[in-house]
């Protein structure tokens, strides 16, 4: 009669060795579900972020563009013209145009007690008031310059300079020190994820500007909102070093701010390939740690295997039973190591705020590449296992 070996009991057979020996094939188990959780994680927290930047740049548009100064056939900086944002809202393919000038020497501090070289990384420009539409950006509290309260000593605050000067809301008169005078805070901006330098600046109007700081009406930068048609995008881009300074058009910088975002979502790639990289180094050194396991296990149940095989066991009964044995280790770290993924992906969407995205090639390929792994790593132990002659194995009874 034809010897076999039912699905129930391979199963059973397959868990003796690890129901006997809890500790030992509960670390093998920790070193497969360590690197398929990395890869999980890696490909999940990528997705996450990639998700966000997508979505961020088709919230925010890709119709903003930035003119700055360029640099001289000489490698010197120049400078824009004054009139160069008027020129530029004359264009039909710019819907509007905003211009900020850094207002050089003078630093914004709490009060005249803070010494003025501490100065916080924040920046004073000087802006017009048509920079919060041009921008598409939205006030945390209080109101943006206008033309009133900009011919005062009146200040709007970026979202990072708020926090820094410590400043979280607006509640009576609120007031900063700037150079010798005080500027009351009329406003706060939320953050301006593709006008990063906004948020660590603090903005006054161009006429007390000028009459307080001197400031010139030269923009040291300008923001351009165009149509929302790429072509649209592309004609302005072409023509807006022409209409900022005729005379030099190629010593004027033009810049999309969203191709950073655009960029940074490339670069995720990159480095999710790096860390897929590590990923699976530690799911190697798991896949080792299993036949370690499985080649120590052979050895100790020398005995096992000679008893099964004087009782008409066949040499694939026995493969099969080791074999499982290490497919069931695979199985069950892939299992753990996909859970602490998406638990360690949950919560890093939690604590950025970002809405979780685990792609199901990230589930699917760690439990197959741990159920491949178990299997390539319990083959070895498994024909040397079914090799044993039953007299030599039976010695160790």
């Amino acid at each position: 009669m034809r010897s076999r070996l039912l699905p129930r009991d391979t199963l059973r057979l397959a868990t003796i060795g690890l129901r006997t020996r809890k500790l030992r094939a509960a670390l093998s188990v920790l070193g497969i579900s360590i690197g398929i959780a990395s890869l999980v994680a890696v490909l999940a927290i990528s997705e996450t972020s990639k998700a966000d930047l997508l979505a961020a740049i088709e919230r925010l548009g890709t119709s903003l563009l930035t003119v700055g100064p360029g640099e001289s056939l000489f490698g010197e900086e120049t400078e824009l013209p004054a009139a160069a944002a008027a020129r530029i809202r004359l264009l039909g393919e710019v819907d509007s145009a905003s211009a900020v000038t850094q207002v050089e020497g003078v630093t914004v501090r709490r009060s005249s007690y803070v010494p003025e070289e501490i100065t916080g990384g924040i920046a004073v420009r000087a802006s017009e008031d048509s920079l919060l539409r041009t921008l598409d950006g939205e006030l945390r509290a209080g109101r943006f310059l206008d033309a009133a309260t900009e011919r005062y000593p009146a200040i709007v605050l970026g979202a990072k300079t708020a926090e820094r000067l410590g400043i979280e809301r607006l509640g009576g008169i609120t007031q900063v020190y700037l150079s010798g005078r005080f500027f009351t805070v009329v406003g706060i901006l939320e953050p301006l994820r593709l006008a990063p330098e906004i948020d660590s600046s603090a903005l006054i109007g161009y006429p007390v500007a000028k009459r307080l700081f001197g400031t010139a009406r030269s923009a040291s930068q300008i923001y351009v909102r165009t149509a929302d048609g790429e072509a649209d995008v592309h004609r302005a881009g072409a023509l807006l070093p022409s209409a900022a300074d005729p005379w030099d058009p190629e010593e004027v910088a033009v810049s999309r701010p969203s191709d950073a975002l655009e960029a940074q979502a490339a670069a995720e790639n990159a480095f999710t390939s790096l860390f897929l990289g590590l990923g699976a180094v530690a799911l190697l050194v798991g896949g080792i740690g299993i036949a370690n396991v499985m080649i120590i296990s052979v050895l100790e149940r020398r005995s096992e295997v000679g008893l099964r095989r004087a009782l008409g066991a066949r040499q694939r009964h026995i493969a099969t039973q080791f074999l499982s044995e290490s497919l069931v280790l695979g199985v069950a770290g892939g299992a753990v190591g996909v859970l602490l993924g998406v638990a360690a992906t949950g919560a890093y969407a939690a604590y950025e705020g970002l809405e979780l995205l685990v792609p199901p090639l990230a589930v699917g390929g760690g439990l197959a590449a741990a159920c491949l792994l178990g299997g390539v790593a319990g083959l070895y132990p498994a024909l040397r296992a079914a090799r044993l002659p039953p007299t030599e194995a039976l010695r160790s009874v």
